[in-house]
C-alpha cells in the first residue's frame, strides 16, 4: 500500500500530464492555507489513487471523467477537461460520443449545457489558443 506521500507524487505527475504544466503551476501558485489541504486531497486521491491505476488509459478516464462532470452540471471542470483531452488521447468525437451518453442516461438538458461548454473549449483549441486554458 501506499503511503500519502508515494500517492501525491504519482498524483502530481498523472495531473501534470493530464492537465499540463501550465495549469498545474498556475493552480500551485493560487494554492493558500485555506485550500492547501484540498488541492493535497485531490492529488492524493483522484489523481495519485484513481487517476494512476492501470486498470483504464487515459483517454478512457477522460471519457468517463468528461460524462460524468456532464451529468452532474460541473461546466468549469467539464471546460477543464475537454482542454485536458489534448493530452490524454480522447478526440472530439470521443468527447461527443461521451455527451451523447449523457443525454440518454443523464437528460437531454445536462448533454445540451455539456455540448455547448466542450464546443466553446473547442473552438478555442482550434483556434490556437492552446489547450491549457491560455
Amino acid at each position: 500500500m501506499q503511503s500519502a506521500g508515494d500517492r501525491h507524487a504519482a498524483g502530481m505527475k498523472i495531473r501534470r500530464k493530464v492537465l499540463g504544466d501550465a495549469h498545474v503551476d498556475r493552480a500551485e501558485a493560487r494554492k493558500s492555507e485555506f485550500d492547501g489541504p484540498f488541492q493535497n486531497l485531490i492529488t492524493e486521491s483522484a489523481w495519485g489513487s484513481v487517476w494512476s491505476r492501470p486498470g483504464l488509459t487515459p483517454r478512457e478516464r477522460s471519457m468517463i471523467t468528461l460524462a460524468l462532470l456532464a451529468a452532474l452540471g460541473h461546466e468549469n471542470e467539464l471546460k477543464m477537461h475537454v482542454r485536458a483531452c489534448a493530452n490524454t488521447g480522447a478526440s472530439e468525437n470521443d468527447i461527443a460520443e461521451a455527451l451523447l451518453h449523457v443525454a440518454i442516461y443523464a437528460g437531454v438538458p445536462a448533454a445540451n449545457a455539456a455540448f455547448k461548454a466542450a464546443k466553446e473549449e473547442l473552438a478555442l483549441a482550434n483556434a490556437g489558443n492552446g489547450c491549457d486554458g491560455k
